[in-house]
């Protein structure tokens, strides 16, 4: 069942809480935010921000006890997968939508052969026999840039390089030809000429298959030349979404401010690198107010007593914060000063 309305993803009011010993952790805390066909969404934040297990509860892949996710709504090309049984949401899982995980290393089987883990995916869903499965798991090791892929095919985990190891992830992942790949720090702890190689050929990919993708990363350098739209999630709420390029220029939150500022410039004169001050917050004991308060540099009393409304600042673009519209004029004030700027300091042709 297509949706009408070209999502292929909509996901509303998701809450995913986690019983500690600390108490009740709500990592995600009303999420909501939809996806289109072909289009590719970037979630951003902090270490703990929520953007994983955003992303795993949509494959409810969420470790239960302790984790439960307690309301809300995912509807994929129009189906609530939340009202699924587990035997139907199998079907989907790895089918019409597949995972990267963060560590190739431990989400590989170090006892099984690459080969037969690329194998098992076509097998379970397409219905390959033990041939076809190994000749596709060759084709897409090749597709991925495995050199002398059938070879290879035959090593062990530990025989490949990290770089390696994440195209064989992306390789499993896209075996199946998902409608939906959901990439979570697929270039975490890979330097930076392989970073670069594994986002070209996730963007080669989803431009072949036409696949929508979930990129979540808290790296604002990976999400401007990879994204359509970008979210901001922090203490477990989306403080910030808008089209990828209105979002870096027009910033409407102090935090997505403060996120931007950290990315490192290279055209600016050396110094320190800029860092927001303290630390997010419990999320089993946070404050009344908004979450990032005590690390806002334009905080009021109103911030540190009442939740912020989530407000829209232009087409598509909304905030989370009482002052989200001041913050939004001030980065359109911000980016005319730096045009103007820019235009007296270029010499005359």
């Amino acid at each position: 069942m297509t949706n009408p309305n070209g999502n292929l993803l909509e996901v509303r009011e998701l809450r995913t809480y986690f019983d500690t010993e600390d108490g009740e952790v709500k990592a995600v805390d009303g999420v909501t935010f939809q996806l289109k066909r072909g289009e590719t969404l970037g979630i951003v934040g902090e270490s703990g921000s929520g953007k994983s297990v955003t992303n795993l509860s949509i494959i409810r892949l969420i470790p239960q006890p302790p984790g439960k996710i307690v309301s809300g709504e995912i509807v994929f090309d129009g189906v609530d997968i939340l009202s699924l049984a587990e035997k139907d949401v199998r079907k989907i899982r790895g089918r019409r939508i597949a995972m990267i995980f963060q560590d190739p290393m431990t989400s590989l089987n170090p006892f099984m052969k690459i080969s037969r883990q690329v194998m098992e995916i076509t097998q379970l869903h397409l219905g390959h026999t033990k041939r076809q499965a190994f000749d596709h798991a060759v084709r897409m090791l090749e597709t991925v840039g495995i050199p002398d892929a059938r070879a290879r095919a035959n090593n062990y985990p530990h025989e490949f390089s990290g770089g390696m190891r994440q195209r064989v992830m992306i390789a499993m992942a896209l075996s199946c030809e998902p409608e939906l790949l959901i990439a979570d720090e697929p270039t975490t702890a890979l330097d930076v000429t392989i970073q670069a190689q594994i986002l070209e050929l996730i963007k080669t990919l989803k431009r072949a298959t036409g696949t929508s993708v979930i990129l979540i990363t808290h790296d604002l350098g990976v999400v401007a030349g990879m994204t359509d739209h970008l979210i901001v999630m922090y203490a477990g709420k989306v403080f910030e979404q808008a089209p990828t390029s209105e979002l870096f220029a027009l910033p409407g939150n102090p935090y997505t401010k403060g996120l931007l500022r950290s990315v490192p410039d290279p055209t600016a004169e050396q110094g320190a690198l800029y860092q927001i001050p303290g630390l997010p917050p419990d999320l089993a004991h946070l404050p009344p107010g908004c979450p990032f308060a005590a690390r806002c540099d334009r905080a009021q009393e109103i911030c540190r007593e009442e939740f912020p409304p989530f407000v829209q600042v232009a087409p598509e673009h909304y905030s989370l914060c009482h002052f989200a519209d001041q913050v939004y004029n001030d980065s359109r004030r911000e980016a005319l000063t730096n045009t103007l700027q820019k235009g007296m300091s270029t010499p005359p042709q």
